[in-house]
Parts: C-alpha cells; structure tokens; sequence
C-alpha cells in the first residue's frame, strides 16, 4: 500500500477536521508542547489519520503515534477496540504510545 493511500485519506478529512476543532483540553494542551517543531526538533501532526484510523499526535521521523485518552477508554469494549487498533498500527511499523487525560496535566514532564 502506498503512503498516499495510508496517510490522510480524503474520506476521513472532515472528520480530521471536527477532531482538530473540538478536541479534549489535554489534547490542546499537551499539542502546545508539541506543536511547531518544540520536542527536540521533532514534528508533531495533530489529528492525522492512518489507514481508517485518525491518531491524536503522529512524529513522521519517529513513527511515533500518541493516544490520549478519557474515562471512557477505561470500560472493556473500548480496551478491546483500542488494542485492535493499536495493534494494526504496529503491524505497520508504528509505535503507539497511550496516555490518560489526567497525565497531560498531572505531570507533563514524563508524558514529554
């Protein structure tokens, strides 16, 4: 499969667009910290989608994926959900690394 059929399908663009706009706190806190190039020179994508999956952060230079999740990701069907995607990420060279909300905030040094 080609990057350009992985990366960003157009289909998914609205909805990339929706998640941008109306994202959690913790997400717009921590892209503060990631925006513009800020983690050791490393470029940080908000909102980009791989395969049918759009991931809140993606490093390109890393192939590293950040999940940042609320309350709901601790019920079973969205665990099952989230190893299924993270799963097919990894089976496609990327590592995806998970967060809670709270951490973003509680202690954003170790997240970073």
């Amino acid at each position: 499969m080609s990057n350009n059929q992985l990366h960003n399908r157009k289909y998914l663009e609205p909805f990339r667009k929706d998640l941008r706009n109306n994202g959690t706190s913790a997400e717009a806190f921590l892209w503060k910290h990631l925006s513009k190039s800020q983690l050791k020179g490393r470029k940080f994508r908000r909102q980009h989608s791989i395969g049918n999956y759009i991931v809140d952060f993606y490093c390109p230079k890393e192939k590293l994926i950040i999940e940042l999740d609320g309350q709901i990701h601790n019920k079973p069907k969205a665990q099952e959900k989230d190893q299924k995607r993270t799963d097919y990420l990894e089976s496609l060279g990327f590592r995806v690394i998970r967060f809670e909300n709270k951490m973003v905030f509680d202690n954003l040094e170790s997240v970073l």
